[in-house]
């Protein structure tokens, strides 16, 4: 039997939360949102369909999304397919020839499943390669002065691409894979292409999806949490040495994004069920969020 006085709660607790969002919904309708989607949730399908409900809400309440992927650990697991081991130099992938092929084709492969998941629900999203239209433009990269092979930094996005799906009601899903002056295809960090993408459209908001739960004080307490800072706070926790890892080269294309325009950058636990939506949508959020003002 169903107890009518919980029920009602419940349905209170559902109608609250939604006024809750009303506020975000205003302030965000219209502007542009990149989403750097990687990770685990990535990888298992439940997840992976509950970050794009997640990307259709969004659009459909009038945010204009742009999804750049990446596809790591499918890489990796194709790489050892064929007898080599992954190889990393500061973060980026070493990638001969080889790996270059195998990447192409994985991203693709992930790209093309992004976009039947969205049609699935009813959003119309077009799947892209940083290739199309020479969508990013890639010089080679050496980190450290070291070459890692066809690993490219973006030196230009063609942003009409992007405007022109944008425009016609469509969900870009971009694929991290550039081409330099020579024609000749690059793989790019899947964050350092979002950061790079974000900056060009003038998004108002570029989230990075993480298989951690956003910016520590201390990595072994979670309590440490921090669940907002501004730009000098990012700087001075990188300067003291607060954060580093595969952290350190994310709070920098933050800091770089928001130097360049975006206004908010977040970083979120990707293995959260409706990470996007709890953070976008509720007062307290369940990442970090990095703020050139406070939305309020």
């Amino acid at each position: 039997m169903i107890n009518k006085e919980n029920t009602m709660e419940e349905v209170m607790v559902k109608a609250q939360t939604l006024i809750e969002a009303l506020p975000y919904i205003q302030k965000f309708s219209g502007k542009k949102v990149v989403v750097k989607y990687g990770g685990s949730a990535m990888v298992d399908d439940n997840l992976r369909y509950n970050v794009i409900k997640d990307v259709a809400l969004l659009k459909l309440v009038g945010l204009k999304p742009i999804i750049v992927h990446g596809g790591g650990k499918e890489i990796s697991n194709w790489v050892q397919k064929i007898g080599k081991e992954p190889e990393f130099i500061n973060g980026l992938r070493v990638t001969d020839a080889e790996t270059m092929e195998i990447a192409e084709m994985v991203l693709s492969k992930v790209n093309k499943g992004l976009v039947q998941m969205m049609q699935k629900l009813g959003l119309n999203a077009v799947g892209i390669s940083g290739k199309d239209a020479a969508l990013l433009r890639v010089k080679k990269k050496f980190p450290g002065g070291k070459d890692i092979g066809y690993v490219g930094e973006v030196t230009n996005v063609n942003i009409d691409i992007i405007d022109t799906l944008i425009e016609h009601d469509f969900i870009p899903v971009i694929a991290p894979i550039g081409s330099s002056d020579d024609f000749e295809g690059y793989n790019i960090n899947a964050d350092d292409a979002a950061c790079a993408i974000a900056k060009a459209i003038g998004a108002e908001i570029l989230v990075f999806l993480t298989d951690i739960e956003g910016v520590f004080i201390d990595p072994t307490d979670k309590s440490t949490l921090i669940s907002e800072m501004n730009i000098t706070e990012a700087k001075e926790m990188i300067e003291n040495g607060v954060v580093g890892g595969g952290m350190l080269p994310k709070l920098t294309n933050c800091i770089d994004a928001m130097e360049n325009g975006v206004s908010r950058v977040h970083i979120l636990d990707g293995r959260l069920e409706h990470c996007l939506l709890l953070e976008f949508f509720t007062q307290k959020g369940i990442g970090t969020a990095i703020l050139k003002e406070p939305l309020f």
